[in-house]
């Protein structure tokens, strides 16, 4: 989809529809929403008047203009209380119209940069919010559906026109961070959604190929044999029980020559989880697809950060493997040795997560990373505590956390920071070997995050929890049904703040 922005007047703008927005409470109309008023005889008055049309946060009213304007319909967004409008909320109520219009086969859209100027809202957030909320909110995973998208024609165009007072320019350049951003979330909603046929280790290894090649990163792709010479005993344990041989796989941004690795991103890719011989239940087992999504969104993040040059080094590092249950697969009660050397006894081999998580934050200290974030499905103990609002946040540095939390507060992935006291690491405490990938006694996705922290050592690291956030059974804002994409847009944010802030 085309989002092309120019100066002019939006009512002598050319389009199926022009989308004006309108707050809650607002009794007197002006700006082009007056204009829009008066040229279609006080419709929109009337209509608030009548309190058909109140403004209401994500209210959305088609007006068709029946030949009075050079658009064929007038679409009203809600925008909540005026003292109340956030990027967030702009994002969300574009993607709603947008949604709803290419229901109505509506193929050319004009509209404003909203919100410009209103809560400390700059006109290039205000563009970028418009553009990720559009493409975010029209994304579809069709793939492997015969009959494409019910022959509902999709949206080709979005022109966001500026009066003359709005600087063009920054709206282009929002308009371009929006694109970077909402595609990589789309590339990571894209990987998440594939069949876990289609998505092997080998086809992860595959696009991160793909993603290396076309935004010049650099990758390097480790085989079962140099895993085992680096003395990857966790990671290759999840691995034997399956066919498919297992990835690690590392994508490399320099955007400053010298230096080391100042973030480490890792990402957990079990490509499919049955839970191994400690099987899960048949039931939704086939969202277990997903289990790779943390994998997933670091590597659309490097994708992103390719296009937006930040001066910052970080790399991503993803261990892919299936988790199935096999004459070869790692059983209860097994010892494995991680990469630093620790030994692990197995409680549950459905607790595969932290233990390929345990060799990758092992690597990414091993190359002297300055920070490391991790991201991964990892408990359903996080989904009964946050549900599928907030992705749990632990760590073990408050500046790093804050950093993460803040990041996706502008992003609108809301976090939430979830407590790592001393207490909880008794509960991983084995009899038998240095600690166990399975606590008892609740609070599961603090002993996960403190099993994770076993492999992290004194760097300061963030691990993100987001086995409830990273997948949705319904429309919401701009996330469709299926992969979220949650939390790429949340670390592309953290690496540009971190950047900034060197």
């Amino acid at each position: 989809m085309e989002i092309d922005v120019i100066g002019g007047d939006i009512i002598k703008t050319e389009s199926g529809a022009i989308v004006v927005g309108l707050f809650e409470g607002k009794k007197s109309l002006d700006g082009d929403v007056a204009s829009i008023d008066r040229a279609l005889e006080g419709v929109i008055s009337s209509l608030i008047k009548s309190e058909e049309v109140k403004g209401k946060l994500d209210e959305v009213n088609v007006i068709h203009s029946l030949g009075k304007l050079a658009a064929e319909r007038v679409v009203i967004i809600g925008l909540g209380k005026k003292k109340e409008l956030t990027t967030d909320k702009i994002r969300g109520v574009i993607a709603i119209a947008c949604r709803q219009l290419k229901k109505q086969r509506v193929e050319y859209i004009a509209t404003v940069n909203y919100g410009e100027g209103i809560n400390k809202i700059i006109a290039e957030d205000s563009a970028q919010a418009i553009a990720e909320g559009a493409l975010l909110g029209l994304y579809s995973f069709k793939k492997y559906m015969t009959d494409k998208e019910d022959k509902k024609a999709d949206i080709k165009k979005i022109t966001i026109v500026c009066s003359r007072k709005t600087s063009i320019n920054l709206v282009k350049k929002g308009v371009d961070k929006g694109r970077i951003i909402a595609e990589a979330t789309n590339l990571a909603r894209d990987m998440v959604n594939e069949p876990a046929n289609y998505m092997t280790p080998s086809h992860m290894a595959e696009m991160a190929g793909r993603i290396a090649k076309e935004n010049k990163l650099k990758i390097a792709v480790l085989d079962s044999e140099k895993m085992q010479e680096l003395g990857m005993g966790a990671l290759m344990g999840v691995a034997q029980g399956s066919c498919q041989p297992p990835k690690f796989i590392t994508l490399d941004y320099k955007g400053k020559r010298n230096g080391g690795v100042e973030l480490a991103l890792v990402g957990k890719g079990i490509t499919f989880d049955s839970g191994g011989i400690s099987i899960k239940p048949s039931s939704k087992m086939d969202e277990m697809k997903t289990d790779m999504a943390g994998g997933a969104s670091v590597m659309a993040v490097m994708a992103a950060i390719a296009r937006l040059k930040p001066r910052i080094n970080v790399i991503a590092m993803v261990p892919a493997v299936e988790n199935l249950p096999s004459g070869s697969a790692l059983k209860p009660g097994d010892v494995l040795k991680a990469m630093n050397g620790k030994t692990i006894e197995i409680i549950s081999t459905d607790a595969e997560g932290r233990l390929i998580l345990a060799d990758a934050l092992g690597y990414a200290n091993k190359l002297k990373a300055k920070r490391i974030v991790d991201v991964a499905t990892l408990t359903g103990a996080c989904v009964v505590a946050l549900g599928h609002v907030c992705t749990g946040v632990f760590g073990n540095d408050k500046e790093m956390i804050g950093k993460v939390i803040n990041a996706g507060d502008v992003a609108g992935e809301p976090m939430w920071q979830m407590p790592m006291n001393e207490e909880y690491k008794e509960q991983n405490k084995s009899e038998i070997a240095d600690i166990k990938n399975a606590a008892s006694g609740g609070a599961g996705a603090i002993t996960a995050a403190q099993f994770l922290a076993e492999f992290v050592g004194d760097t300061p690291w963030a691990h993100l929890d987001i086995a409830g956030t990273s997948y949705g059974d319904k429309e919401r804002k701009y996330y469709t049904k299926g992969a979220t994409g949650v939390p790429v847009r949340t670390l592309v944010n953290l690496v540009m703040d971190i950047s900034r802030r060197k």
